[in-house]
């Protein structure tokens, strides 16, 4: 750091070309002139203990103007960056490709129309819009070599990141329900799960879901930020608190507990549908009739569980600032799997859309 008498100039390092500073009685009031990867800084105050200041300062500068991120969940290297870019979007392209073609079949089949498969068509959709508001960045930052991410861009990824995974839970909780009743109530399936009761159980998820994603990035950006340095490979959460001002932990606390609530909610009506579901198939006589019944359930439950275990593992550890390549696979889990199984999963195992896709 080096100064002078009079109007001064001090340099911070690479990212940081200048401050010029003035004398007042209270000690140094200094304006930020540039910075790369953040806005304009309203003042910077430097402080001395002797007359000799320029052996002794501290020094605080107040990052409120983020107007970009780095994402640095990957190497640098730009042939690994390349790689691990057409991963995704082969990933991507997998999970456009099997979605899409559950959410076509289930249109335009009208054997199809009914409450599981407007259900499922739903998840569908919802795994679509969770896969495309991470991995396409990913691509796109690889193919131009880059890692940032602007501010808005990084806000949008919290809301929609953190609202489609709200109502898949949601949905896959509804799910349960459906199953429950067509299973334990079979005579009053139509009446309960009628198109319209259907339409507002999934309407209900987006909005609350959606309402809640926005109510998680209001809490997280009304904040400072002490870096711009996110260590991942886009803006998760927990990676976001990391480098927030520790005051801000409160809020998100509350809004945490929101989230803890929601979930133990869905686990607790899914699996009290589930108690009764195979209740209800113990008591079935035909064996065959019972591994039919359950074959409906399965790949529900497998779906739910890989969502909300990977998902717990992620968001239950502690947030650290720098992330291992377990951290890593455990987030490619959680954001890129899920997608790309679920429809598989619910597929193989139904004649229904077997007989639907040949």
């Amino acid at each position: 750091m080096a100064g002078s008498h009079g109007p001064l100039q001090f340099h911070f390092g690479d990212d940081a070309p200048g401050v010029h500073c003035h004398s007042l009685t209270s000690g140094l009031v200094c304006q930020v002139v540039t910075w790369r990867h953040f806005g304009p800084v309203a003042h910077v105050r430097l402080t001395y203990n002797s007359d000799t200041w320029e052996h002794t300062m501290d020094v605080m500068i107040s990052y409120t103007g983020v107007t970009e991120f780095l994402l640095l969940g990957f190497s640098e290297d730009p042939r690994r960056q390349n790689l691990i870019g057409f991963l995704f979007l082969v990933a991507y392209l997998a999970a456009l490709l099997v979605n899409g073609l559950i959410i076509i079949v289930i249109t335009s089949d009208p054997r199809l129309h009914t409450p599981v498969y407007f259900f499922l068509k739903n998840l569908s959709l919802i795994d679509l819009c969770y896969i495309y508001v991470t991995v396409p960045k990913v691509f796109l930052n690889s193919l131009m070599n880059r890692n940032t991410i602007s501010f808005l861009g990084c806000v949008s990824q919290v809301v929609f990141f953190a609202g489609f995974g709200a109502t898949e839970l949601l949905i896959l909780t509804v799910m349960s329900y459906d199953r429950n009743v067509a299973i334990c109530h079979p005579l009053h399936c139509e009446i309960i799960m009628s198109k319209g009761a259907c339409g507002h159980m999934v309407v209900a998820s987006y909005v609350s879901a959606l309402v809640y994603g926005a109510m998680h990035a209001s809490v997280t950006f009304s904040t400072n930020f002490n870096s711009n340095k996110i260590h991942h490979f886009f803006c998760d959460i927990p990676q976001i608190m990391v480098i927030s001002d520790p005051k801000m932990n409160i809020d998100e606390a509350s809004v945490s507990l929101i989230v803890v609530i929601m979930t133990i909610i869905c686990f607790t009506s899914i699996s009290y549908s589930y108690v009764n579901i195979f209740s209800a198939v113990l008591n079935i006589s035909s064996k065959e009739e019972r591994s039919q019944t359950l074959s409906t359930c399965i790949p529900h439950l497998v779906v739910v569980a890989l969502f909300t275990f990977t998902g717990a593992l992620a968001y239950l550890k502690p947030p650290s600032s720098s992330q291992t390549i377990l951290d890593l696979l455990l987030s490619v889990s959680y954001t890129v799997f899920p997608p790309i199984m679920n429809p598989i999963k619910y597929s193989l195992r139904n004649k229904d859309m077997k007989a639907a896709l040949e």
